[in-house]
């Protein structure tokens, strides 16, 4: 992400989920929604472990720590679902 795209409205506010889906609200009043199927360490995840979660990247992610899974609010508006790789050490 070049640094001139940054919105501070773009930090993260609250993340929940649902059965299927994965919610992020934004401090400037969006909510993002997505499939949780597109990040399969997550939609295997305890709900424990989904509710584990911390803001890193200066406010613009979010980092999983029991499940090594991190997203950014950018990646989240671009609608970009977990690389194929990225599943390979989930059971």
């Amino acid at each position: 992400m070049n640094t001139l795209d940054i919105k501070p409205g773009e930090r993260v506010k609250d993340v929940h989920f649902t059965e299927d889906t994965l919610s992020v609200d934004l401090i400037d009043g969006r909510t993002i929604t997505v499939p949780l199927a597109w990040y399969p360490r997550l939609l295997h995840a305890t709900a424990q472990q989904r509710k584990n979660w911390q803001v890193c990247g200066g406010g613009y992610g979010i980092h999983w720590p029991d499940i090594d899974e991190d997203l950014s609010t950018e990646g989240l508006l671009r609608g970009a679902p977990a690389p194929q790789g990225k599943m390979s050490n989930v059971a």
